[in-house]
């Protein structure tokens, strides 16, 4: 069981993703915007993981994860977006974060990448992929 946070404005999404988790037996903290997740971080024991949208009002993911990745250098960060620009926006934290889910996803899938981004020693990973594999073509 992992402590994860999630940092989601949309209280749906938020909703859905906090459920899917603890479901899979994590211990769920969730916080409406990236200041109000700085502040949970701040003040409470240790994360194991921290799953957080780009676009947030207050402070955005990408102002988050680098704040947290100053502060908190072993905790996992993964990011999520509906929005191909912002994907592109995290490219220079390719180092800092384990990856970027495209949203909508389902639930199976935000599990799966939370599963990875939680057993994967992050100085084994490969660089975070900002390009869209649907957009890739095969020769």
């Amino acid at each position: 069981m992992a402590r994860i946070l999630v940092a989601e404005d949309e209280a749906a999404l938020r909703e859905f993703i906090s459920r899917a988790l603890s479901h899979h037996g994590h211990d769920v903290t969730t916080a409406e915007d990236g200041a109000a997740a700085l502040v949970i971080l701040q003040k409470s024991e240790p994360f194991d993981l921290l799953l957080t949208d780009i676009v947030m009002p207050m402070m955005d993911g990408i102002a988050l994860a680098l704040k947290v990745a100053k502060e908190n250098p072993d905790l996992r960060i993964l990011m999520m977006t509906g929005y191909a620009a912002e994907r592109q926006r995290a490219y220079n934290l390719d180092m800092l974060i384990h990856d970027v889910i495209a949203k909508p996803f389902t639930l199976d899938e935000i599990c799966e990448k939370v599963e990875e981004a939680l057993v994967n020693d992050r100085t084994l990973l490969n660089p975070a992929t900002t390009s869209d594999a649907g957009l890739i073509t095969k020769k």
